[in-house]
């Protein structure tokens, strides 16, 4: 059964989607021999390159590792990669990874063992939002396991991601976060192609008529939506609305709308495009002084800091 959105209401989550690496290593484990990357905050995206073995994320259940099997772990999860070695799964060897240890941007190789690779995958941390107000996979609480063919050419993709951040150009980080938007949308519309898959992995948006209104503030939050047009485009009445909207997403309607604009403002004011009178209007608000109190609230700043060279970061 397919969760039951509209394919313009997809198109817009998805088109809406933030996404940041945190971090990204290239991970070598021999045969043996058991690589532990230590908790991170965020959470974990693991690409099986080669090889095969076993991935414990936590205390779970060993998730078989084959090429083109693709792991996302909860964040705050410790997770173990082991190397087949063909006589046992008892590791003859074991190092242990901080990758959070390194400097943000900064790729690094991180190698268990001395003898040639069994397993070989692309491992990373990272972000993906709407805004600040939804973090995706931020209520994940069991690992995402899917696995993909050659075909789908998802190694292409984070092997692209890879070389970006190693080539340190311009715009490298960019770069390297719209080839993993690539992935993670592969893995949205898989998940949507189940109901109950998709409820299990995004609870915070399996409510499909909570997930219609907030698309449409996504899609347009310049619009003068208001709690009653909201609650009619979810087809519910104010009072269910507001409800059902703090259940599922943590916030009251208009206090996530709120967080929406000024990201989107926020991201105008950086580009430097737009004056600021502008940027307000653009995000919906007529006012000048409504528009420097919103601000205010969300980046405790004035608007006109994000023009300066001297950028306040986020919180």
């Amino acid at each position: 059964m397919k969760l039951a959105l509209s394919t313009a209401d997809t198109e817009n989550l998805m088109a809406a989607l933030e996404v940041e690496f945190v971090k990204l290593a290239e991970c070598v484990v021999s045969p043996g021999w058991q690589l532990t990357l230590t908790p991170h905050e965020r959470a974990a995206i693991h690409y099986n390159l080669k090889g095969t073995g076993h991935m414990i994320i936590g205390r779970a259940q060993p998730i078989p590792l084959t090429p083109h099997t693709l792991v996302i772990a909860p964040a705050g999860a410790s997770v173990d990669i082991e190397a087949t070695r063909g006589d046992s799964r008892e590791p003859v060897g074991r190092t242990e990874s901080r990758l959070f240890q390194c400097a943000p941007g900064e790729v690094v190789r991180v190698v268990a063992g001395h003898s040639g690779p069994e397993i070989l995958l692309i491992c990373g941390y990272f972000h993906a939002s709407y805004g600040s107000s939804v973090d995706v996979f931020g209520s994940l609480s069991t690992p995402i396991v899917e696995t993909f063919s050659p075909r789908d050419r998802l190694d292409e993709v984070l092997k692209s991601a890879l070389a970006e951040l190693v080539s340190e150009e311009v715009g490298a980080g960019a770069m390297s976060a719209v080839l993993l938007k690539q992935v993670l949308l592969t893995i949205l519309r898989r998940s949507l192609s189940d109901a109950q898959r998709w409820s299990e992995r995004f609870n915070h948006l399996s409510d499909p008529k909570i997930a219609r209104a907030f698309a449409a503030m996504i899609a347009r939050p310049e619009a003068q939506h208001t709690i009653q047009s909201l609650a009619d485009a979810a087809g519910l009445s104010r009072s269910v609305f507001v409800s059902r909207f703090s259940a599922a997403l943590g916030d009251a309607p208009m206090a996530t709308l709120r967080r929406i604009r000024m990201r989107r403002a926020r991201i105008l004011l950086e580009a430097q495009s737009l004056p600021v009178e502008r940027v307000a209007a653009a995000v919906g608000y007529s006012s000048r002084t409504s528009f420097y109190r919103a601000f205010r609230k969300i980046y405790g700043s004035d608007p006109i800091s994000c023009t300066s060279p001297s950028k306040p970061s986020e919180s």
